[in-house]
């Protein structure tokens, strides 16, 4: 099997913020709203995969700058900010095991698996 194990360096994001574009896991921090379940009104602090960008347009149509955003659209802003929930830390994704790269499309797709999990091709 191909060596599968990947090193994190959380970088603050105080400090340095990532390239537009790039895919992170972000630790967020924030408070649960309060609601009627056990963790309400509770402090989190968790890591979301995201992107960051310097230019976000929300479904709204307001603009953010220098924000992470995940799957779902949610803004989060650098630790510090104005922001409910705001990233503390951030991380480079890793690559797709057995590979240098975070994405593989289309034909790309089965040859990478195959590295991944040390299987040759029966064609």
């Amino acid at each position: 099997m191909t060596r599968l194990n990947s090193v994190v360096t959380w970088v603050d994001a105080r400090e340095r913020l990532p390239r537009s574009g790039t895919p992170v896991a972000a630790a967020i921090t924030g408070r649960y709203p309060a609601e009627g379940d056990t963790a309400s009104g509770e402090e989190f602090w968790l890591v979301r995969p995201m992107y960051f960008t310097t230019l976000h347009r929300g479904a709204d149509g307001v603009e953010h700058r220098d924000c992470f955003v995940d799957s779902d659209g949610v803004v989060r802003l650098p630790y510090g900010l104005a922001s409910a929930e705001t990233v503390t830390h951030w991380t480079e994704l890793p690559v797709l095991p057995g590979g240098t790269t975070h994405v593989a499309l289309g034909e790309d797709v089965r040859s990478a698996l195959r590295n991944a999990w040390g299987v040759r091709p029966t064609t």
